[in-house]
């Protein structure tokens, strides 16, 4: 069929350019499809044919001898079938592959498995160098992808029947269920009928082909298609142009009789044939001596060694669209996945270097890399299935997976084994194990596992819990369950689930009773600057009131010492309301009525923050800080076996200074020795426990802020373990439910019911920043009050004003206003003046009034007296007149 693509092209290419002046004659050699007959052929069209240029060979092992022997003539090699990415590194300046290389199919089939969610995938392909060529590129775009190759399975060439049915039993044996095929059409057809039979075409299967087959669909026999329906594959994608649809229709007119299909090799093969004839035009267009491109003596081609260059810059659409050579490779652009049916294949979308995985090459408005299962259509699985397969399954052997749980001595809320030393059973309860059996159960598929306990022979504990995570990296256990923190030096071992529960290093220590027993505890409850900017607000209002009510309110007048005194002393008795002071002028009580209000706030607040300090129980830890630990040498507890010892060691703190516990019970011991008999000053452990430990003790501890964050609780699964994406997809949903909070109140218990449970008092003062906003509001209201004021004594004394002869209007101000206070002092003391000889004049009246009526009213009082008839006025007047009262 190559041939005759290649007739073909020459044929039309020189019919549409009848003009050039150089014209390619075909020499055809058979290979006899092998490697020995490739070399042979090529020697004799080197060196009897005198040839310029070989197109071929067709297979990887045959252009990988043929290369070598262009190398020596220097004659051009152009291969339009020889795919295998192993040709690349022999670098050989006379190779040209006009076929795309396998390596460039590796990103798309690594984008395939990316969409639908494997993480393993096996690929079999034949033991020749094109078989292998393909591996290490599918490695890199696979590990680029986190997907795990758990195994390569190898396929000979000659491999019989019997010989493929064993490696396919083989297979089904493990748990992967992807399968990567890359090996001949022929080798491929015969896979496939052995998976039929032994039942690999079923519903939990995936099988993807590379190029190697679906670039030979069109030879598919019907039997053949059968054995591979459900199949997917990715092929290159060629353009439907009208150029590429008449050629087709042109070979089935010509070779109508022999039924048979181009294949994308032919079309290859005549796109590189019309480059080279164009690529001679070019070059022997310089040629001056036609006679001496091949120098008979030496068998070296004085025109071939220019061809490779021009090949290169040679540029034209082709039947598989724009051919254009690049290092000597032919550059791909897209690749067409195929669903492989019973009546043929159908495509199901494209991948292109760019938008990755799409439906259609149509350009949208989005050109993001995309890898949604959404961008391809429908797919028919193995099985005539359409329901996407998960990619992996339990081992058919009947192997449970071995769930490795750690074994300690002390709490036991989140891992507990129980063993019955009659019955020789062993039960696993805790919070650890109902999470897992949970999350096993909400997983869509049946999963059979057993508990193992990571023991040795009589019980006891086989290691730390990093050696229980070491245990499931060399597969002695399939997974670990239990409280295991998830840490960075452990996950370059395993990989973890999603955290079921949150943790972290967090410091307990003891608590004392810091209630204030001194005897300026008063003072406490304000801090220093709201002392100083209340006092000094009490002695602002005071001078406020002084100035709105002095000029109108007797009560404020006198002397300068009386009316100062008397305006504090109303400002201050505010704070207890005794002042006896009656307020005159409205501006005056309208800044008292602000001032009250800020006065009641502040000794409320000052009373409950007061009572609070002297009744409440206020516990403070004695330890705030780890850096204190270290500085005073104390000695700090850890539970057994926790990775909270290598922590300590990493903080510095000397080893013998770290005392180890079991129990919660033993810890609460620890604390309560001195630290010469071992006790220790803090504890530090993860926060579940440390939790656990105050519902117990929470009366005595305090949990010291912040914690150290963690990534938290985690189960541990082999590294690619298929298991991680579907168990961590459960923890969120198990966590966003309700579920998890009724395993959580069985196991941990409502840690807030606590019988000893004492209130935890903040007592800090009251500061300047809880009543700036009281203060603020009482400072605008006074000096709004002091701005009216200010106004009316200008509009009041507005003559007074004009008549002075100032300078400016403040010292007119000022004037007018000492003339005021001048006036208002003397007409003061001229009012007192004049009530003092008031008040001597009716006192000098009442004595001589008295005097007169004192003889006449002794002897009507004495006589009526006698007589026994001393009325009630009389006694009254008599009392009056006795007393020297001036009211009278």
């Amino acid at each position: 069929m190559s041939s005759r693509c290649i007739s073909m092209a020459f044929s039309d290419f020189y019919a549409s350019h009848s003009h050039y002046k150089t014209r390619l004659v075909l020499h055809t050699r058979d290979s006899n499809n092998s490697v020995i007959g490739a070399a042979h052929a090529a020697g004799d069209l080197m060196t009897s044919a005198k040839v310029q240029a070989i197109l071929g060979p067709q297979t990887s092992m045959q252009a990988n001898f043929v290369i070598n022997l262009g190398q020596n003539a220097e004659i051009p090699i152009i291969s339009f079938s020889a795919t295998s990415p192993t040709l690349s590194s022999l670098r050989s300046a006379y190779f040209i592959r006009a076929t795309l290389n396998d390596s460039c199919q590796a990103q798309a089939i690594s984008s395939l498995l990316q969409t639908f969610g494997w993480r393993e995938a096996v690929p079999v392909y034949v033991d020749t160098e094109f078989g292998e060529g393909i591996i290490p590129y599918l490695a890199d775009a696979f590990r680029e992808a986190e997907t795990h190759i758990p195994y390569r399975s190898v396929i000979h060439p000659s491999a019989t029947d019997a010989e493929i049915a064993a490696e396919l039993y083989k297979l089904m044996t493990m748990q992967t269920r992807v399968f990567i095929v890359h090996m001949p059409p022929i080798l491929g057809y015969r896979l496939f009928d052995r998976a039929k039979e032994v039942g690999m075409m079923t519903e939990e299967y995936v099988w993807i082909i590379t190029t190697g087959i679906t670039n030979h669909l069109s030879f598919l026999h019907l039997f053949a298609k059968e054995s591979m329906q459900g199949v997917i594959g990715v092929k290159p994608h060629v353009p439907r142009r009208k150029k590429l649809n008449r050629f087709i229709a042109r070979w089935k007119r010509k070779y109508v009789k022999d039924n048979v299909d181009v294949t994308f090799f032919g079309l290859w093969a005549y796109d590189a044939a019309t480059a080279l004839a164009i690529a001679v035009e070019n070059a022997l267009a310089k040629e001056t001596r036609p006679s001496s491109a091949f120098h008979l003596e030496s068998g070296v081609s004085q025109i071939g060694k220019h061809l490779p260059e021009v090949i290169s810059r040679t540029k034209f659409n082709g039947l598989t669209g724009t051919f254009n050579v690049l290092d000597g490779q032919l550059q791909s652009s897209s690749f067409q996945i195929v669903n492989i049916l019973s009546n043929g294949e159908r495509g199901v979308g494209f991948w292109t270097p760019d938008r990755g995985i799409t439906r259609t090459l149509q350009p949208t408005t989005s050109e993001s890399h995309s890898s949604s299962k959404a961008n391809l259509k429908g797919i028919i699985w193995p099985g005539d299935s359409t329901s996407t397969p998960k990619g992996w399954v339990i081992p058919t052997n009947g192997k449970k997976l071995r769930i490795g749980i750690p074994v300690r001595s002390g709490p036991n809320q989140f891992v507990n084994i129980i063993r019955d030393p009659c019955t020789n059973k062993t039960t696993f309860t805790g919070y650890s194990i109902d999470v897992f059996d949970s999350l096993m159960k909400m997983l869509p598929y049946y999963v059979p596992y057993e508990y193992v306990p990571f023991a040795k022979s009589d019980g006891e504990s086989a290691g730390t819990y990093d050696d229980l995570v070491y245990q499931v990296y060399l597969k002695n256990y399939d997974a670990a369950v239990g409280d295991i923190t998830i840490r960075a030096n452990r996950s370059t071992y395993v990989d973890f689930t999603q955290p079921y529960a949150e943790s972290g290093i967090t410091m307990v220590v003891p608590v004392y009773d810091r209630r204030s027993k001194n005897a300026w505890v008063f003072l406490k409850p304000l801090t220093w600057d709201l002392w100083v900017i209340s006092a000094c607000f009490f002695i602002f209002i005071g001078f406020v009131i002084w100035i709105l009510e002095h000029r109108t309110n007797e009560e404020f007048a006198g002397s300068s010492p009386h009316q100062v005194g008397t305006g504090f002393w109303f400002s201050f008795s505010i704070l207890v309301f005794a002042h006896r002071e009656k307020i005159v002028s409205s501006l005056a009580r309208f800044v008292v009525i602000i001032w009250c209000f800020v006065v009641l706030i502040l000794t409320q607040s000052y009373t409950a923050s007061l009572a609070s300090m002297l009744t409440m129980q206020q516990l403070e830890p004695t330890i705030t800080h780890m850096q204190d630990l270290i500085r005073k040498d104390d000695n700090v507890g850890y539970a057994k076996g926790s990775f909270v010892l290598g922590f300590l060691k990493h903080m510095k703190f000397a080893e013998s200074r770290l005392k180890e516990y079991d129990t919660l019970d033993d810890l609460d011991v620890l604390f309560t020795k001195d630290k010469a008999h071992g006790g220790i000053a803090a504890v530090l452990g993860e926060v579940p426990y440390m939790k656990l430990f105050l519902s117990k003790y929470c009366s005595k501890y305090a949990m010291v802020s912040p914690a150290i964050k963690t990534d938290g609780f985690g189960f541990a699964f082999p590294i690619g373990s298929p298991l991680v994406p579907d168990i961590s997809r459960a923890v969120l949903n198990l966590t966003e439910g309700d579920k998890i909070v009724g395993i959580e109140n069985e196991w941990l218990g409502q840690q807030t019911s606590c019988p000893e449970q004492t209130t935890l008092v903040s007592s800090h003062s009251l500061g300047l920043n809880s009543f700036w906003g009281l203060f603020l509001i009482v400072g605008i209201a006074s000096f709004t009050a002091l701005i009216i004021y200010g106004a009316m004594f200008i509009y009041e004394h507005r003559l007074s004003l004009s008549k002075l002869h100032a300078k400016d209007l403040w010292d007119k101000i000022t004037i007018c206003f000492r003339k005021r206070e001048e006036e208002q002092d003397s007409g003061g003391l001229q009012m007192m003046n004049r009530s003092m000889q008031s008040s001597r004049h009716l006192q000098k009246t009442n004595h001589s009034i008295l005097s007169m009526r004192t003889s006449s009213s002794s002897s009507s009082v004495s006589s009526r007296s006698s007589s026994g008839l001393l009325t009630v006025a009389d006694v009254n007047l008599f009392a009056l007149r006795e007393g020297g009262n001036s009211f009278v």
